[in-house]
């Protein structure tokens, strides 16, 4: 299908596009890679009067370091990310979730931003930002603000970003030295998670001393496999001894059901990927 007409601007500067925002108001969407938005105007999902490229705005984009923590432009590329020794160094687990995004046609044109804005609970960034504790820099005509990314992901497609709001920056406290595996289920390559899950590891003298899991289409937004994350403190890294603190991986979680598999299958899924996860990423 075509698209419904719509007026195009790509601005060059972030209050550009804050102006823009303000002046179209609801009748405005803002296009970052455009991998989720554009098939969704071919279908005439939605018909907005306005399209904001954001593409042209040199600042959204690149990795940096700040100190402890790593800066993440929004509109930096998924393939940009990937090929930066920064993150590899210091944030692996992102690396491994990235390497998982589509194809690599997909993985050129998509952004981080645009996908974590985007908020599918199936799509693979989420689950690693919350396992990485990842602050979510956003930008409104009032200025700066900094979510946490617990309180980033409130709903089905639904972030904390607000009307006239744009997330500008990733920033990620460096996991330097931690283990990391993202292990994803699918059925088909290059697929939407079935259940994926995401773990960094710190492992000292074969003991794990922190765990940080993330899990990817086990609710409507990404979740933290908390129980697991205590259950594996002080624990050898060992299969028997991860095997049982990853029973609870599901705990608390409402995953979906539909022709991929239902809630109960995905349950068993979550419990399994997990251990694999924690054991890889803790060298087991």
């Amino acid at each position: 299908m075509i698209p419904a007409s719509f007026d195009y601007v790509a601005p060059t500067s972030v209050a550009e596009a804050l102006a823009a925002l303000a002046e179209a108001g609801d009748d405005a969407k803002v296009l970052a890679g455009g991998q989720s938005l554009l098939p969704i105007l071919r279908m005439r999902l939605n018909a907005p009067e306005k399209v904001i490229d954001l593409g042209r705005i040199t600042e959204l984009q690149g990795v940096r370091e700040d100190g402890d923590h790593l800066v993440i432009g929004a509109m930096t590329t998924y393939a940009d990310v990937l090929a930066s020794d920064l993150v590899r160094q210091h944030a692996g687990l992102l690396t491994d979730a990235i390497a998982e995004v589509a194809d690599p046609q997909i993985r050129h044109r998509g952004t981080v931003g645009g996908a974590l804005v985007h908020a599918d609970p199936a799509g693979d960034v989420g689950a690693p930002a919350l396992a990485l504790d990842t602050e979510f820099v956003i930008t409104g005509s009032g200025g700066e603000r900094t979510v946490a990314a617990g309180d980033f992901f409130q709903d089905l497609f639904e972030t904390a970003v607000g009307e006239g709001e744009l997330l500008t920056a990733i920033r990620i406290p460096k996991h330097t030295g931690w283990g990391h595996r993202y292990e994803k289920f699918v059925r088909v390559s290059h697929q939407w998670s079935i259940v994926a899950v995401a773990a960094t590891v710190r492992v000292e003298g074969g003991t794990i001393a922190e765990a940080r899991i993330g899990l990817t289409n086990m609710g409507s937004t990404p979740l933290r496999a908390t129980a697991v994350e205590r259950g594996l403190l002080g624990k050898a890294a060992t299969d028997e001894a991860v095997r049982d603190a990853c029973a609870a991986a599901a705990d608390g979680t409402n995953p979906p059901s539909d022709l991929n598999g239902d809630s109960d299958y995905r349950r068993h899924l979550a419990t399994v990927l997990t251990r694999r996860a924690v054991l890889a990423a803790a060298g087991g």
